[in-house]
This record gives structure tokens, C-alpha cells and sequence, in this order.
């Protein structure tokens, strides 16, 4: 074999990958099976509880954070990450069988916390320009969303504005400083 034909076929292999990972990176995503999402709703109640748990303050469980999660998800995101979030759901099953032979409702608290660790190791790179790269071209991962919309649906609830932080029902002044005192809850007015 010659040099010329040695470089036509890596040329060639080189634009076939490339021709098909261009085609896969500009296919429009398929419509999510947002079905799922209902038949699901006590796995996602229960990641919510691991995510914010029922102490002396009211849980995810409580401020129905779940139905929350799943309107946002249905209403406000993009088919792209509904993809990415229905296909976390189903990892999550997946591993969770595979570790420990029974269903996310069913294990034990640390087990639940230890599976939720696994996916947030998966998540989230150490170095921020990558999760910036990957959110922006790739979507935001599964447990990204997860967490920040149990956060975001626990703080904006009744239960966790009035209970779990600390809320001013007519703030006298504006102060745009103020320290919080010792056992205080954060504030659930900025």
C-alpha cells in the first residue's frame, strides 16, 4: 500500500465519524414519554425526601414538591432535557436493582443516599468549564435538575417558605444586610 492510498483511507474514516457525529448532534431529540412521569410519581416523591428530608421542618413529601417537578417538567423544559431527565429516571431504577435487588422505595435511607451520591459523582465534573460545555451542548444531567428543582419547588411552596425558612410577612424596611442570629432559618425573601 502507498502513501496516497494509506492517506485516503484515514481521510475517509476520519470524515465518516465525523459525518456521523455531526448528524447525531443535530437530529432533533424525539419526544419525550412524559406518560412516565405520572406512573412514577412516588420514585420522584421519594428522591425529593432524600434530597430535602422531614426533620423538625416540614420535607419535600409534606410541600408536595413532587407534583411541582413534575409540572415543570412537562410545561417549562425543553424536549432535550426531558429526555435526559426521563432516561435518569430510568438509570436510576436500573442501578438501583442492580445494586440492591429492590426498588428506590424500598431501600434504606443510607442506601438511598449512597445511589444519589453515585448519580451526583456522574453529574458533575471538578472542573466547571466542562459542566458549562457539557449543560450547554449536551443538556443539564438528570440529578442537576433534580436537585435544583426540588430546591426550587420546596423554597417557593407554602410549607417551605412559612416553615422551612424564615419569612417576613411585612418587612418593615429595606435592609440589604442582615445577619442572620445563631439557630436562625435563612430567609425565604431576598
Amino acid at each position: 500500500m502507498n502513501r496516497r492510498t494509506s492517506i485516503g483511507i484515514i481521510g475517509f474514516g476520519f470524515a465518516t465519524v465525523s459525518a456521523i457525529s455531526i448528524f447525531k448532534f443535530f437530529r432533533p431529540p424525539r419526544p419525550a414519554d412524559l406518560e412516565m412521569l405520572g406512573t412514577n410519581k412516588s420514585l420522584i416523591a421519594e428522591l425529593a425526601e432524600t434530597i430535602i428530608p422531614r426533620t423538625d421542618t416540614p420535607g419535600s413529601k409534606d410541600a408536595k414538591v413532587e407534583e411541582f417537578i413534575i409540572s415543570f417538567i412537562t410545561e417549562c423544559t425543553g424536549e432535550q432535557n426531558q429526555n435526559l431527565f426521563m432516561n435518569g429516571l430510568l438509570d436510576l431504577k436500573d442501578y438501583t436493582l442492580d445494586t440492591y435487588k429492590s426498588s428506590f422505595e424500598s431501600c434504606t435511607q443510607d442506601q438511598k443516599i449512597k445511589i444519589l451520591g453515585h448519580f451526583e459523582q456522574q453529574a458533575e465534573s471538578r472542573f466547571e468549564i466542562v459542566n458549562k460545555i457539557r449543560n450547554k451542548f449536551l443538556g443539564r444531567p438528570f440529578f442537576v435538575q433534580l436537585k435544583e428543582l426540588t430546591v426550587i419547588g420546596y423554597c417557593t411552596s407554602y410549607l417551605g417558605a412559612t416553615e422551612g425558612l424564615a419569612y417576613d410577612y411585612i418587612p418593615s424596611s429595606y435592609q440589604p444586610c442582615i445577619k442572620l442570629l445563631p439557630n436562625q432559618k435563612s430567609w425565604a425573601t431576598k
